[in-house]
């Protein structure tokens, strides 16, 4: 699977659970919230004022070096 910034942050952290730190890392620290479940990667990261991409590229690192 690869994470884009219209990935469903529930979908990733079900797949990836230890991307968790990686959205913490942005100040989301609502990942049990349903409405968080839901929000695509870039909607959280226009709500926590964090750069998509880079967050997007490090969820990508991080779940490469986890297959």
């Amino acid at each position: 699977m690869e994470i884009t910034k219209n990935s469903i942050i529930g979908d990733v952290l079900d797949q990836y659970p230890d991307t968790a730190e990686l959205f913490f890392s942005i100040g989301m620290h609502c990942l049990g919230c349903p409405a968080s479940r839901g929000e695509t990667i870039e909607e959280a990261c226009m709500v926590h004022n964090a750069d998509v991409d880079e967050l997007v590229n490090a969820l990508n690192a991080e779940i490469s070096g986890n297959e």
